[in-house]
């Protein structure tokens, strides 16, 4: 249908490393042949994928060739981070990233991890003794990773938890006054990796 009314597709998908969608796309490509199709891995799912999706759909809209919208979406991508914090270890113990006992322990000593994108797949990063420090530390290594640079642009993700999820939308703006901060709940994907009551913020810098 879309090869009827445009010049070209660029496909901005979750990472390689977490889903089945960029083999899928590369292979789809076959039944169009003659229209341009490129197919980006964001490295990414959420709304570190959703800003990279944006960025090259703003590109887009102002006219520019496939090329250069490839172009943006992987400096975009490049540019771009995205951190949670986890309420529960449960969903970290089902999925095998850490054993029955450390899940114990770090019940019982309340440990919410952060957890970022790295190579594309969902990796620890540090951890803290309650969500809301968690939410702080996410902030934190937002501001470290920045440096001196301006916030561009963000979005804040939530697993079931909306209104944890406006609050850090309103830490955001007051603490690096991004141009746009988005809200959107997750991919299931990712909820079945983080579990109820994670919280994310993905965001790049002005590049």
């Amino acid at each position: 249908k879309l090869a009827d009314e445009c010049g070209g597709i660029v496909n901005v998908l979750a990472s390689s490393n977490i889903s089945g969608t960029v083999d899928s796309a590369e292979a789809a490509k076959e039944f169009v042949p003659g229209l341009p199709i490129r197919v980006v891995d964001s490295l990414f799912s959420a709304m570190g994928e959703g800003l990279i999706a944006v960025a090259a759909a703003r590109a887009a809209a102002s006219g520019k060739s496939i090329d250069e919208i490839v172009a943006v979406a992987e400096k975009t991508r490049d540019h771009t981070h995205l951190l949670f914090v986890v309420d529960t270890l449960e969903y970290l113990h089902k999925g095998g990233r850490i054993g029955g006992a450390k899940r114990l322990l770090g019940t019982a000593l309340n440990i919410k991890p952060i957890l970022h994108f790295e190579d594309g797949t969902i990796q620890p990063l540090s951890q803290t003794r309650t969500k809301s420090k968690g939410v702080e530390e996410l902030l934190n290594i937002a501001a470290e990773r920045l440096g001196s640079d301006k916030m561009a642009e963000a979005g804040v993700v939530h697993v079931d938890c909306l209104e944890e999820g406006r609050s850090l939308v309103e830490k955001v703006k007051e603490r690096f006054n991004p141009s746009l901060v988005h809200l959107s709940d997750v991919s299931p994907v990712v909820g079945t990796h983080v579990g109820p009551g994670a919280l994310g913020l993905a965001f790049y810098p002005d590049i």
